[in-house]
Parts: structure tokens; C-alpha cells; sequence
């Protein structure tokens, strides 16, 4: 590492761990990941030569490191959890969920709780399908075992599970030819100017806030978002458009940042620009400078058409939208005039 170790938390930088990365080397001289330093090192726990550092820094040999949390975490594991699911179509190959807002598909590196370990590995989709499922594929490793494809953890909706390797590996298939049809329902600000359209952007990592995704960068995967408009909205709160979005690709957030790369953010998105609150504008509500809000993203999956991966058989399956957008679509229609257009593309 080229280091003296001073105590277990704490480092003498040698002349041989001159031009490292500050990140770089605690993470080989800690054996943890780098985004586990980087995580640390943000929350100013890691000090150098008694002073909170950045991750960038370049060592020069002769530093003192102090680090004033533990480092390591206990390995993250899947665990069986009895959380009911909504199973709705099963067979010996594959499940297809009606997954729930709210619910993680697997435990990431981000999902720390106040408890640490045990909280931060609870409430996934993956805990709740080891409990139901006696057995589930292994392609997508020990922590996402029958995972075929995502679902962000604030978006409801159809996902698919396989059972068995096979199963799983032809499925991937599918995923990779585009021969799976996935549709969205989505209320986005706004109104969209076009019935219909298609939003062809890359999508990359956002070099500043590490957590979004973004159209802007350099470098970025093919995306391909084609949306259908259902109807607009002008109400109280301002004007909506409850579209419906089919995807050829499935990059992360990718709905969510295409359409706010258009200017239309997906309401109760406040990651990608939506605001946390609605207010009644002035002349339009007898309960003038009401609010509402939505604690989740207006995203559901609510269609979905594979092909099965060992009969060969079309399957379509639909699912409503949950209560709670149904719920939010009702109140924020309750003032809506009469001329607005409602017509689909």
C-alpha cells in the first residue's frame, strides 16, 4: 500500500504512494471499494494531515491519514424475506411481478439504514422472491438471483423473474434483440407540444451529481424512448400530460431523464427537476394556495409482452395503475375545464 500503519485507522503515506489518488489508496490499503471511500471521504471522515480532504487529492508521500469511521462493511447477502407479492403470472421458468413503489429490486451500495448491515439489505424484491420461490437463476449472481431486468425503486410495475439459468440466458436474449414490448404510463409537467414522438438520446452518468443519469454527457449508451400522448391536462395545479412511453432500450431512469431532458418532468421526480409541491394557482381554486404532492414517481410499467423462453408463446400481460396515481390523477382533475383536449395520438 505504501504505508506505516500508526493504528487501525490511521496511515503514514510512503514516498512510493507519491501521485496516488487519496480514494485510489485507501480503498487497496482498506480492501473496500472505492465508492465506499468515496462515500466516506465526502462525509469528511477521512482526514489528512488533520484536515478534511477530497477524494482527488494527490498524495505526495509523508501524509498522515486518519480515518474516523470503520471502513469495511459486512458483505452484502440476499436474504429470504416473507413480504407479500403480487404474482401475476407463474409457471416452472419465469414469474412476472406487479412490483410496488417504494420496493428496491436488489440491495445496492446506497441502501444503508440508520441500523446499518441488516437495514440496508431489507425490503427487496429479491428477499421477497427467495421466500416465495423455491428456486430462482443464478446468471445475475448472488445478489440479483432471478433478476432479468430493473425497475427503479420508486417506479411500480410489471417485471419479469426467471427461474432457472436457461430461462434466464434466453430471456437476456429477448432483452437484447428488443423483442420485448415494455409500455409505461407516466404524468409528466407540462404540456407536450406533439401527440406523438420519439426522443433518440444517449444516456450517461452524471460526472457531478453521481447519482443521476444525463443526455448531456460524453460517452453515453443509445436510448430510445417513443411516447403516445393520452390526454392533457389543465387543472388547478398547473398543466400535465398523461402520456404513455414504450422503450427499445432500457438504460437506468431512462424514461425519467428523457422526458426531462424535453423539458417535462415525470411529476414527483425531484431528482431530475419535478417540484416536491403543487400549489393552486391564483383564480383557478375556490381553496386558493392549496398543495399536493406525490412522495413517489407518477411511473408505472403497465404493459408487458415477451416471448416465453421455452414454448415460444406470445405473453401479454397489463396491469392498472396503483391506487395512489389513480388517487393523485383524480385530484388534480377536479377543476378541469371542459375545452381541454383529450385526445390520444
Amino acid at each position: 500500500m505504501g504505508a506505516v500503519t500508526v493504528n487501525p485507522t490511521s496511515f503514514v503515506v510512503t514516498p512510493d504512494a507519491a501521485g496516488q489518488r487519496l480514494d485510489q489508496f485507501l480503498a487497496s490499503g482498506l480492501d473496500v471499494s472505492r465508492a465506499r471511500v468515496q462515500e466516506i471521504i465526502a462525509d469528511q471522515k477521512v482526514l489528512v494531515n488533520d484536515i478534511p480532504a477530497k477524494a482527488s487529492l494527490k498524495l505526495r508521500g509523508g501524509e498522515c491519514i486518519t480515518v474516523l469511521t470503520p471502513a469495511p462493511r459486512p458483505p452484502l447477502r440476499a436474504i429470504a424475506e416473507d413480504i407479500p407479492l403480487d404474482i401475476v403470472y407463474e409457471d416452472d421458468d419465469l414469474a412476472i411481478i406487479n412490483k410496488a413503489a417504494g420496493m428496491m429490486v436488489h440491495a445496492g451500495a446506497g441502501a444503508v439504514g440508520p441500523n446499518g448491515e441488516d437495514e440496508r439489505n431489507r425490503g427487496t424484491l429479491v428477499n421477497a422472491l427467495l421466500h416465495h420461490f423455491a428456486t430462482l437463476s443464478a446468471v445475475g449472481g448472488e445478489m440479483r438471483p432471478g433478476i432479468v431486468h430493473r425497475l427503479d425503486k420508486e417506479t411500480s410495475g410489471l417485471i419479469i423473474v426467471a427461474k432457472n439459468d436457461e430461462a434466464h440466458r434466453k430471456l437476456a436474449e429477448q432483452f437484447a434483440k428488443r423483442e420485448v414490448k415494455k409500455t409505461y404510463i407516466a404524468l409528466v409537467h407540462g404540456w407536450l407540444k406533439k401527440d406523438r414522438g420519439t426522443i433518440s438520446a444517449s444516456i450517461s452518468r452524471d460526472p457531478v451529481r453521481r447519482i443521476r443519469m444525463t443526455t448531456r454527457g460524453t460517452g453515453g449508451r443509445e436510448a430510445i424512448s417513443h411516447y403516445n400522448v393520452v390526454r392533457r391536462l389543465d387543472t388547478v395545479f398547473g398543466k400535465f400530460t398523461l402520456i404513455e412511453v414504450r422503450i427499445d432500450t432500457g438504460r437506468t431512469h431512462q424514461i425519467r431523464v428523457h422526458m426531462a431532458s424535453v423539458g417535462h418532468p415525470v411529476v414527483g421526480d425531484a431528482l431530475y427537476g419535478a417540484p416536491k409541491e403543487m400549489r393552486a394557482r391564483r383564480g383557478r381554486a375556490t381553496d386558493e394556495g392549496a398543495a399536493i404532492s406525490l412522495p413517489r414517481n407518477f411511473l408505472h410499467a403497465a404493459q408487458l409482452e415477451l416471448t416465453h423462453p421455452r414454448t415460444g408463446e406470445r405473453i401479454a400481460l397489463k396491469s392498472p395503475i396503483p391506487p395512489e396515481l389513480q388517487a393523485f390523477l383524480e385530484s388534480v382533475e377536479k377543476d378541469i375545464p371542459s375545452s381541454v383536449s383529450t385526445k390520444g395520438g
